[in-house]
């Protein structure tokens, strides 16, 4: 695709709409009731099943209280693929569904998101939708979203993120759909179904909204009205993650970053992001590693990469994430919002590069439907010249690449790519 064209609405900006939500403790208990008033009566529940928690067994049945119909595809994998979202698509037509829930990350909100699209287009691939507002059918099923981490922010935003494993098999391709016909219908929220979420995923996914709040506040958009949201999710973030990740059932803690993740989403749907999260797509595309810990291990690598372009916002940052600046120049305050970040990412026990992640080495492997086939069957992560090509080729192509606070080009990427895989955090403090 022609990335290009993101940056062609300038100086114009868009404001993207969001979806209602419903937030807070006990809310989850609504969505039956809410369902029904939509006009829910035969609803496909999407999923990557959760395996453990109970979660989707107890949401189903009490759905079905409520007198709906339910059919329920769990197969949704992480970093979801092409194939979970088409064979939803199945599903949802053999048994004449007429609306949709999905339960979980960013991946099953993500899958539904493009199954909702493909339906709406009599169940033509979702690959065909990659990029800007390809759908031609604004009316796609209603769909109701409800989280289980706090991280992905997809349950308030117009974009899903697939990956493509149909152009080549050795080169799979993670792209990134923006559409406003996909925003959810309804968002539901509820810290108290967090608690059972384990503590590295907790810790990867809350890396996951401080790179969503940094990089619109960074980013070469500069999106006025996102600026507040982005900021206060920095702060919110940097308050209450290491509490919710080792107190997970402390509902402050996980309250917290229930409103640091959906802020942090409303400021990126029109603030845009930058290149930790290419890096991270390259990377989940090649090694089927989880999005948020992709996020953690090249967050502070990108902000190294990115502080010379605009000192003044990471001085800001440095304040929200609660260090007095009186005093600090704003690159001595930038820096101490990098030294900051990487305090965090070790607090709360994030590998800190990419070679140091083994593939059992994190409960990826202890959720859903466990290791799938295409897990197994991913690279695995060397950390050579040629991960580090292939990696910065991807991240040149991708979509979120323009809004990046430094314009990027190979030669100045492939080093932030090559420190990601094999530096120590330690060189980047001064």
């Amino acid at each position: 695709m022609q990335v290009d064209e993101l940056l062609k609405p300038f100086p114009i900006k868009e404001f993207h709409p969001f979806p209602r939500a419903l937030m807070g403790p006990g809310a989850h208990e609504m969505i039956g009731p809410e369902a029904l008033k939509i006009g829910f009566r035969k609803t496909l529940v999407m999923t990557s099943g959760l395996r453990g928690t109970d979660i989707v067994h107890k949401i189903v049945e009490s759905m079905k209280y409520h007198g709906l119909e339910v059919v329920v595809y769990d197969k949704v994998e992480s970093n979801p693929k092409d194939y979970n979202t088409m064979d939803a698509v199945a599903l949802y037509q053999e048994n004449e569904c007429d609306s949709f829930v999905s339960i979980g990350g960013g991946s099953s909100h993500d899958a539904c998101k493009g199954a909702r699209i493909s339906v709406a287009h009599d169940g033509r691939n979702v690959n065909e939708f990659e990029g800007f507002n390809k759908s031609e059918n604004p009316k796609n099923p209603p769909h109701i979203a409800v989280s289980t981490t706090a991280g992905t922010g997809s349950e308030t935003s117009w974009a899903y993120v697939i990956t493509d494993t149909t152009t080549d098999p050795d080169n799979p391709h993670k792209y990134v759909a923006f559409d406003d016909a996909s925003v959810t219908t309804l968002a539901i929220d509820d810290p108290v179904l967090y608690y059972d979420c384990p503590t590295d995923y907790t810790a990867q996914c809350g890396f996951d909204v401080l790179a969503h709040a940094s990089e619109p506040y960074v980013s070469r958009l500069n999106f006025q009205p996102s600026l507040g949201n982005a900021l206060h999710a920095i702060k919110l973030t940097s308050e209450h993650l290491r509490q919710a990740t080792w107190n997970g059932q402390d509902l402050a803690g996980r309250e917290g970053m229930m409103y640091a993740q959906y802020i942090a989403a409303q400021a990126f749907n029109s603030g845009g992001l930058g290149i930790i999260h290419s890096i991270s797509h390259a990377v989940s595309a090649f090694y089927d590693t989880h999005h948020g810990l992709n996020n953690a291990i090249a967050l502070p690598r990108v902000w190294a990469f990115n502080m010379a372009a605009n000192y003044e916002r990471f001085a800001d940052i440095a304040e929200a994430m609660g260090i007095d600046t009186h005093g600090m120049t704003k690159a001595q305050a930038a820096d101490a919002a990098l030294a900051a970040a990487i305090r965090l990412l070790r607090d709360v026990g994030i590998p800190e590069k990419f070679t140091d992640v083994t593939q059992d080495s994190y409960s990826k492997n202890r959720l859903g439907q466990g290791p799938t086939k295409y897990y197994e069957n991913a690279s695995k992560i060397v950390g050579d010249a040629k991960d580090v090509e292939r990696i910065t080729n991807h991240v040149l192509g991708d979509a979120c690449t323009p809004g990046n606070a430094r314009e990027c080009t190979f030669e100045t990427v492939s080093p932030v790519v090559d420190h990601c895989m094999n530096g120590d955090l330690d060189d980047l403090l001064t």
